[in-house]
């Protein structure tokens, strides 16, 4: 294995260089799916009998997801199936034989809807400002009838847990809602649910297992490369916290996990004028309502350390 100089040989390196990046891979993709199978079991995902149907884009997010349908759909203790549904948009220089070719490949049913909602966007939306939420609009709409006609229960979006993160943010910012995506949901007119399997999984390790397995990606020529976009924004925001600041992130999601809604602001959540005792009230507070004038002495609160990351948004497998 080594030369007389102590150097490995050629032969050796790339051995362990693809040894390396096995061990790498397989965590990486156990990562995902004990993810994704978290989020399916901890939010009431998928229930025996259903048909979900995969909204799949060509992007790493949805290629993901279904990847991890499928593989939830051979070791979770129900029954359930899958379909992919694409929404061919009518984008300029579509490929439209990739996904076809690839869900034959896989044996997954699937089926193509051609909706030119490229052409709606560019004529209502003017120059330079952003297409994405009048293509959301009409793409939701199109997939949640098409959900209808399939039959199907469930209607999974690829929507990971940076994405409910910058939806925070883009809320609270330029909307003024304390609101996100939640990881399921029933449509406006209640005849879809929508779910979220990757909602635990970040956005860096779907990247890095969509390259690895080197998944056809069809990138989005509609809005993809307009810039200044307020979400990448908010992307590029969180990004530089957790550089400076490691972990704020996953403390963000997991504060998501954990409201107290009587201590926020919203009066349709909480009756602020009655006279019961708010919960865990006085335990913050500690005894600052002494009597005027009297002495008394300032007992800090304990501090809470955040639990180790175990699971939800941890990078460790």
């Amino acid at each position: 294995m080594f030369t007389s100089e102590g150097v490995a040989d050629k032969s050796s390196l790339q051995f362990h260089e693809r040894f390396s990046m096995s061990v790498e891979f397989n965590k990486l993709r156990k990562r995902i799916r004990r993810l994704a199978g978290q989020a399916v079991v901890d939010y009431g995902m998928i229930e025996e009998g259903d048909l979900v149907m995969v909204c799949l884009s060509g992007g790493a997010d949805s290629y993901t997801m279904l990847d991890s349908l499928l593989y939830l759909r051979e070791v979770a203790p129900i029954n359930f199936d899958v379909v992919a549904v694409n929404l061919d948009q009518k984008q300029p220089g579509f490929p439209e034989d990739i996904l076809p070719a690839y869900l034959t490949q896989l044996n997954v049913p699937f089926r193509v809807i051609e909706e030119d909602t490229y052409s709606i966007v560019k004529e209502k939306v003017p120059e330079g400002k952003t297409t994405c939420a009048l293509c959301s609009r009409l793409r939701r709409g199109i997939l949640y009838r098409t959900a209808v006609e399939l039959g199907a229960t469930k209607v999974a979006l690829g929507h990971h847990r940076d994405d409910i993160l910058e939806t925070l943010l883009l809320n609270m910012f330029f909307g003024g809602k304390l609101k996100t995506m939640p990881p399921k949901l029933v449509s406006d007119d209640g005849r879809n649910v929508v779910i979220r399997p990757l909602a635990y999984c970040n956005e860096r390790d779907i990247k890095a297992y969509s390259a690895a397995m080197n998944f056809p990606i069809i990138p989005c020529n509609l809005c993809g490369s307009q810039p200044n976009l307020q979400r990448r924004a908010m992307k590029e925001m969180i990004q530089e916290w957790d550089r400076r600041f490691p972990g704020r992130s996953d403390n963000m999601f997991r504060a998501l996990t954990d409201v107290v809604p009587s201590h926020l602001l919203d009066r349709k959540l909480h009756d602020f004028n009655t006279p019961a005792k708010m919960s865990g009230e006085l335990d913050d507070v500690s005894n600052w309502l002494a009597a005027p004038n009297e002495p008394s002495e300032v007992v800090a609160a304990p501090i809470r350390l955040m639990p180790g990351i175990s699971t939800i948004g941890s990078s460790a497998s």
